[in-house]
């Protein structure tokens, strides 16, 4: 080890979302403290999404083997693990390194509290990324108060001259999918925000989408058009950020468009962006369609398969007519004609 070198190991396996709120750690860290060397582990899967990060100086992935990766990492000889996850498979390793540890508070017991008996104990008003933040506080590296970060190589961005020449001066990206079914707007309910719209839209997914949106295709014809599964991730990632507008159920590409400050219209289900402090961070413009008032809500922090009170009111309550005109404004601020940003 160089002399005047301090080996970081950040811990968080996955997923997309959560990986996406560390990057402003990894970037204080690096920045802020003198001759930091940062590694970071994550599983295989979710790699892309901090291949590019030019605050990494070594990507490690786990690929199924703990003990493979923590023989790897005793001879890196790390000063501090920060542990962004705390689960049995991150505890353990933290336990066979033996390391100076730093842990993210993740507060998993009070989440049960308010999902599970209504009790509700998390802190007002504090987005997750600052409490990510809080865990470099001993090391006098604080928030920088910008926002999340995400990288692509020149081969991963979208080329919009492929769409169709309506989509040129603009068009809203409608992630239409999301990890649960609680999280997601029910067919119908996308099938009027998009014709209501009157406006280009592209939806974006991954395969287990490709359903909805051929079905969408039949439907509506040339208002939209259908890329999901067809795209790498992070090419869908790039074309979401040459959108206008960003629509989103509460998924990664949600939180994704706070790194390019995407005007983005959120749509929340089971979960609760302010209880679980996951609203788009920093965003300058955003609209958060959201059914208030619920008793139920939330019902869950992840989501679920099925509404556990059968009604799925978060959702087939959800205004269309409010959503369609939060976008047309954001398209009319945002847009600049000849342009695509």
């Amino acid at each position: 080890m160089e002399p005047n070198k301090t080996k970081f190991l950040i811990v968080r396996f996955s997923s997309i979302g959560d990986i996406v709120f560390t990057t402003p750690l990894i970037r204080c860290l690096k920045e802020q403290y003198p001759g930091a060397e940062v590694h970071y582990v994550v599983k295989k899967k979710f790699a892309m999404v901090l291949a590019n990060n030019p605050y990494i100086d070594q990507l490690h992935l786990l690929d199924g083997n703990l003990d493979e990766l923590i023989a790897r990492f005793k001879r890196e000889r790390f000063d501090y693990v920060i542990d962004l996850h705390k689960t049995i498979r991150s505890y353990l390793l933290r336990f066979r390194l033996r390391r100076k540890v730093l842990s993210f508070r993740k507060l998993s017991v009070e989440k049960f509290l308010l999902t599970r008996l209504g009790i509700d104990l998390l802190p007002q008003n504090k987005h997750v990324i600052e409490r990510i933040l809080d865990t470099l506080k001993p090391l006098k590296v604080y928030n920088d108060g910008k926002p999340v970060d995400y990288f692509l190589s020149p081969e991963e961005e979208f080329d919009i001259r492929t769409l169709p020449d309506r989509f040129r001066n603009g068009y809203v990206a409608f992630v239409i999918g999301g990890q649960h079914f609680t999280k997601r707007l029910p067919y119908e309910k996308i099938r009027t925000i998009c014709a209501d719209l009157k406006l280009p839209v592209l939806l974006l997914g991954g395969p287990e989408d490709q359903p909805t949106a051929e079905r969408l295709e039949r439907e509506l014809g040339e208002i939209v058009y259908n890329v999901c599964g067809r795209l790498s991730f992070n090419t869908s990632v790039s074309a979401l950020k040459q959108s206008t507008v960003v629509i989103a159920h509460d998924t990664g590409l949600l939180h994704i468009a706070g790194a390019f400050n995407k005007p983005v219209v959120s749509v929340w289900g089971a979960t609760s962006p302010d209880k679980f402090g996951v609203w788009p961070y920093l965003n300058s413009d955003h609209y958060e369609a959201r059914v208030k008032g619920l008793k139920c809500n939330p019902c869950s922090n992840f989501g679920t398969a099925s509404c556990p009170k059968g009604h799925f009111k978060c959702m087939w309550e959800q205004d269309e007519a409010a959503i369609v005109r939060a976008v047309r404004r954001m398209m009319l601020t945002h847009s600049r004609p000849g342009t695509n940003r």
